[in-house]
């Protein structure tokens, strides 16, 4: 099994692409999630410490039988839970070839190749975003990683021995921001929840106001965080207007596009970029809207000495001689990680092989769905939206006529069983979200195969799912 020939590789292979094949093919006929617990899924398991192998169909059997029946379909048309890409083929082929090259782009001559194709796939997103020609960046696992090296270059750009830093962001952003704070020692209690208005979009007004308390305070105002697409909402901050904030200020400004800057690809989403290409630094993750499979996030940044600076490190072990500039560029000085997977790979697949005007379309028809929800919500008399569509995210609520007399309390109890009711029964998916202090149900549109039509399931589902549930606990 260690060393198999090329006819068993050969074999497994075609199991495996039939395996594949057979699975995306049925995708839509399954039901997106089933109920479970984790005593049946380890009954399926054969919980003995293995001394001797198994041959590989038995190892696939388990993979079909036991992991995909029990496992969250996030390929289905109508998983709207979270922001979760379906992935694609074209990705996961790639990725099967990374493993087989098994590159660790830790510097220039570890890789040649792949490392030079993530900085040609590098200067790409640059180019889409429309950010400076002298601009860097590097893929990592995710937007939490990349928020968190946007973050520590901010850091980089202050000199604060006091430990009096101030960082800025809407109470709509992502819990990442705050984690980042933690972890780079600027501390929780020191990032600053900038209120939002009624698109729960960062107030301006609210920004400028703490920003000016906390330097009268003595403390030390160093970024701002804007939010291209907020996970509740969809949400996107006036980018240009903070820029001229962070700039009166003197404050680093960093993007979170982890889940909308890409949207700029379709033409309706143009304005998500206005502003974008001015900030510092931004956070990107192809695996949202560029549907890849994860992990592989993107951080983007305008100067890359001020990355060198904060992540920079010599060890006589890793020092580098004889080598052109070029070849002697090391990774590990852009970013906090050593080993790297070669995660490029399957963004120029995608890029190459898809190309970015098929890749328009497709995000121009995720955001067309959502806002087909929303009129199909607005029209009808048992749905209410909770907050307006932006991008591809829908906020809503069942409130039935037998509803509209209850409690705001029963209201929200009434939709969080509805929501339970809905994941446990399979058709469709959505998750949940907080806004203004009540409870909504919360969706994504971020498939290529979802349809107009399956929005219009998606509210039957919920219409014949709250037959089956009692209007009060």
């Amino acid at each position: 099994m260690l060393d198999p020939s090329a006819d068993e590789i050969r074999d497994w292979g075609n199991s495996v692409i039939e395996l594949m094949t057979d699975y995306l093919g049925e995708l839509r006929d399954r039901s997106v999630y089933r109920h479970m617990s984790s005593r049946r899924i380890r009954g399926r398991l054969d919980p003995a410490l293995p001394t001797k192998g198994i041959n590989f169909d038995e190892l696939l059997k388990v993979f079909r039988e036991a992991i995909i029946p029990f496992s969250r379909q996030n390929a289905h048309p109508r998983m709207f839970g979270y922001v979760q890409s379906p992935g694609t083929a074209i990705g996961a082929f790639a990725d099967l070839l990374v493993s087989t090259l098994n590159a660790n782009l830790t510097i220039w001559r570890s890789a040649p190749a792949p490392v030079e194709l993530e900085r040609l796939t590098i200067d790409w997103i640059r180019q889409i975003l429309g950010f400076n020609a002298g601009a860097g960046g590097l893929f990592v696992s995710g937007g939490s990683m990349a928020n968190l090296i946007g973050i520590a270059m901010a850091r980089q750009t202050k000199n604060d021995s006091l430990g009096r830093l101030r960082i800025y962001a809407s109470n709509e952003g992502h819990f990442s921001v705050a984690k980042a704070a933690a972890l780079l020692g600027i501390g929780r209690e020191n990032l600053r929840n900038v209120a939002v208005d009624e698109r729960f979009r960062i107030r301006l007004d609210d920004l400028v106001a703490k920003i000016t308390a906390d330097l009268e305070a003595g403390f030390v105002p160093f970024c701002v965080v804007a939010n291209a697409g907020t996970v509740n909402t969809g949400a996107v901050d006036p980018l240009a207007e903070i820029r001229k904030v962070a700039d009166r200020f003197q404050l680093w400004m960093h993007v979170d596009g982890s889940y909308g800057a890409f949207a700029m690809l379709a033409e309706s989403a143009k304005k998500v970029s206005a502003g974008m290409e001015q900030s510092d630094s931004i956070a990107l993750d192809p695996h949202k809207w560029l549907y890849l499979p994860v992990d592989v996030g993107c951080v983007i940044y305008r100067n890359p000495e001020i990355a060198r600076a904060a992540f920079g490190y010599e060890a006589e072990y890793t020092r580098m001689f004889g080598e052109e500039a070029d070849e002697a560029f090391v990774c590990w000085d852009y970013g906090p990680e050593l080993s790297r997977r070669f995660r490029a790979l399957k963004v120029w697949m995608l890029l190459k092989g898809v190309g970015l005007d098929f890749l328009g379309e497709a995000i121009e028809s995720n955001l067309a769905c959502a806002r087909h929800l929303e009129s199909l919500v607005r029209a009808s008399d048992d749905f209410e939206m909770v907050a307006p569509v932006e991008l591809s995210i829908f906020c809503f609520r069942y409130l039935p006529v037998q509803l509209r007399n209850k409690s705001p309390e029963a209201i929200d109890a009434f939709n969080e069983r509805l929501l339970v009711a809905l994941q446990r029964d399979g058709s469709s998916y959505l998750s949940n979200a907080t806004l203004n202090g009540r409870f909504a149900l919360r969706g994504c549109v971020l498939n290529y195969r979802t349809t107009l039509h399956d929005m219009e399931i998606l509210l039957n589902d919920l219409r014949r799912v709250a037959k089956s549930l009692p209007t009060s606990a």
